[in-house]
């Protein structure tokens, strides 16, 4: 039995995006003997159910999960607005509830171009849950990238004090050099504030040859050619 599980995947309910079909990636955890697998697609909670299903049909744990689009204010509705990820995972029943009702405000409070919630509404609705800092696009991750270090230390301590153990900062490594940097100051806030790390993949497909259709999902997506060079793209099959 593996003692590593995935705990950041985008299943088909990460519209025109994620290409892993619940079916196929809950049995390919399973031969690679893993004991759980998470659900983190963008935004949504479209595949909880069916995801519980498929984990319990194949024999491993199911953990839900949602990688929430956070915005500053979830009550502004004009301009372009920012938009980080966060991931949060259900523990218990508690959790569970917390994360439906996070993304009901999301989609009936925060929807703007895309289902948001802000910091303030997860402070009031946090318990039961487990906080991962995202990929590149969190905003602790952003903070670093913008040489923000000030911020990011803030953010790393505000996270740390409402979810206390709960809270992890997410290493990932798909050969970007901006992780690499990345990954170097979460290790030493790590140290700094006590947090605990958790290593994670941004998967978006289970085997390797499925990133050429991955990437065409994403031209649907943008309404962009496969041939233009100035589309958003990943840069390797990782």
């Amino acid at each position: 039995m593996s003692d590593f599980v995935h705990l950041h995947v985008h299943t088909e309910y990460s519209i025109l995006d994620g290409a892993a079909r619940i079916a196929a990636v809950t049995k390919r955890a399973k031969d690679l003997g893993m004991s759980a697998l998470a659900i983190t697609d963008h935004g949504n909670m479209y595949g909880a159910v069916a995801f519980f299903d498929a984990c319990e049909k194949v024999g491993i744990k199911a953990i839900i999960g949602t990688e929430f689009y956070v915005c500053d204010d979830l009550t502004v509705k004009k301009g372009k607005t920012k938009l980080n990820r966060l991931v949060l995972l259900c523990k218990d029943e508690t959790g569970y509830n917390n994360i439906s009702l996070l993304n009901a405000i999301a989609f009936r409070d925060g929807f703007y171009y895309k289902p948001r919630i802000d910091l303030k509404t997860l402070q009031e609705h946090h318990e039961g849950l487990v906080c991962l800092s995202a990929c590149l696009a969190g905003d602790i991750p952003q903070a670093i990238l913008n040489r923000d270090f000030e911020e990011a230390e803030r953010l790393v301590r505000w996270f740390k004090d409402l979810f206390g153990e709960d809270f992890y900062l997410e290493l990932q490594d798909h050969g970007l050099p901006e992780q690499v940097e990345v990954n170097r100051y979460l290790r030493s806030f790590a140290r700094k504030y006590g947090v605990k790390l958790v290593a994670t993949n941004d998967v978006h497909y289970i085997e390797k040859e499925d990133a050429l259709s991955q990437d065409v999902l994403m031209c649907v997506q943008m309404g962009a050619d496969y041939d233009d060079p100035k589309r958003l793209k990943f840069p390797n099959d990782e």
